[in-house]
């Protein structure tokens, strides 16, 4: 714990106007991965970080990448890769704030917004782009985005974008990249995708990995409700709505359309919900996530697009509708509720036949679900 009293911002030698805004923003100290990685950050090296969602990667790269910006030079400099709009769009959000002392350009570049706007954008070359890959390496082969001042790129949930398929395209981007350019992974997990990217294109990446009993669910208090059969969850849910709503709430349905099936019932019986998938427009997806976040709907339906990297501050409770289809998933959803050591509760709603893989979960995390009990309030109230 004393170990953990002696981090801070200050001994980073970052400059002035950038800790302005990391104080300003509400970071007080480094979080673990922000204090290993910015020191190797700023030594210009490529690296591999470890660490799970909700520990403050968001932080530690867009710090480094602040501080070594060089504000003179109006060209584009750093590019950061994310695999959802939504996580392009928190990072932004995150950016401006942090850099909020400092003259720094930045813009966001994603798919499914208009191609025009997005090239005016990119004529006053932003020092700094956020963008999903499929619209970045558009945006270079129209000629609209330029590289070769490039000198960091930084893939935020790498796992993630290299299991999108996007293999190719981060691939094709990278060819365009200056040879001498910082890539900086940071990833929860390192699949093998990321150890033959790394070792592709990195020059002998220092590893930031945050260890394997580190990625617990601490905090989290994980429940199930075992209703026999599936045509039961959707009562049960009904049944648990009056509790759930005392705070806010995701709901994870693992396919689009029993998603929309479970919402057109909530909105029949007169429940306020929303919902959020990957087949909504960009602007769809952005405004029913700012409602969310501003808290005027308490419950979001949602499939795995959200599972991953979405902070929602008052965030509490997670539902697992269905338990997610890859036990790797697990962790990306209900990390959701309990993070920066908040405290959370995740219910998962299994069947007879799930129990078997419910058991899976455990024996995968060390940890242990218990059967929910009659005071949920008391495990939710703040």
């Amino acid at each position: 714990m004393d170990e953990e009293k002696k981090l801070s911002f200050d001994t980073l030698n970052l400059k002035d106007n950038l800790l302005r805004g990391i104080y300003s923003y509400g970071f007080e100290t480094p979080s673990q991965i922000q204090d290993k990685a910015i020191p190797i950050f700023m030594t210009r090296k490529d690296i591999i970080a470890q660490a799970q969602s909700g520990t403050g990667k968001t932080g530690a790269f867009l710090i480094s990448s602040l501080q070594k910006l060089d504000e003179s030079v109006k060209e584009t400099q750093i590019l950061i890769l994310c695999p959802t709009h939504e996580l392009v769009h928190q990072i932004y959000e995150v950016a401006v704030e942090l850099s909020k002392y400092l003259d720094v350009s930045i813009m966001e570049v994603v798919g499914g917004t208009n191609v025009t706007e997005c090239r005016r954008g990119l004529d006053k070359n932003p020092q700094i782009i956020i963008g999903t890959p499929g619209r970045v390496l558009d945006m270079i082969q129209k000629q609209s985005l330029f590289t070769n001042n490039i000198h960091t790129l930084v893939f935020d949930e790498a796992d993630e974008i290299l299991s999108f398929g996007f293999k190719m395209t981060i691939y094709n981007i990278i060819q365009t990249i200056p040879k001498n350019a910082q890539i900086c992974l940071f990833s929860a997990t390192i699949p093998e995708e990321i150890i033959e990217l790394s070792d592709k294109f990195m020059t002998h990446p220092e590893k930031v990995l945050v260890k394997k009993e580190a990625l617990t669910l601490e905090g989290i208090t994980q429940f199930y409700i075992n209703m026999k059969i599936n045509d039961w969850k959707y009562d049960v849910l009904k049944d648990l709505y009056d509790t759930i709503n005392i705070s806010q709430c995701i709901i994870y349905i693992n396919s689009k359309n029993k998603l929309m099936e479970v919402y057109e019932c909530l909105i029949r019986d007169n429940f306020p919900v929303s919902y959020i998938h990957g087949e909504l427009t960009s602007s769809d997806r952005k405004k029913v996530m700012e409602e969310f976040r501003s808290g005027h709907t308490r419950i979001l339906l949602s499939t795995d697009l959200l599972s991953r990297g979405i902070d929602v501050q008052q965030l509490s409770l997670v539902i697992n509708f269905d338990l997610p289809k890859s036990k790797e998933t697990y962790i990306h959803r209900i990390g959701r509720s309990g993070r920066y050591g908040r405290k959370g509760v995740s219910i998962n709603l299994v069947t007879d036949r799930d129990m078997h893989y419910m058991k899976e979960i455990e024996e995968f995390y060390e940890t242990k679900m218990d059967e929910m009990p009659q005071n949920l309030e008391d495990y939710l109230s703040v």
